[in-house]
């Protein structure tokens, strides 16, 4: 179940990427490969979308760990 889920979010990032969207992972310039690999390797952690427009027009995707206070 959990490498599907994996391959469903690679895979909607990689479109993501295609389109010229850059995706972040912690401040870092990533790749789709990189935020699927952290984000069902660090499974108890959580991490936030934050999708970052100009004008109208989705320019980056970053992803942040969410941490518990």
């Amino acid at each position: 179940m959990n490498n599907e889920r994996k391959v469903q979010l690679f895979v909607e990032l990689q479109k993501i990427e295609q389109r010229g969207i850059t995706l972040w992972l912690e401040g870092i310039q990533s790749t789709s490969v990189g935020i699927a690999d952290a984000v069902f390797v660090n499974e108890d952690e959580a991490y936030m979308r934050d999708y970052i427009y100009d004008e109208g027009v989705l320019k980056e995707l970053r992803f942040d760990r969410v941490c518990n206070l």
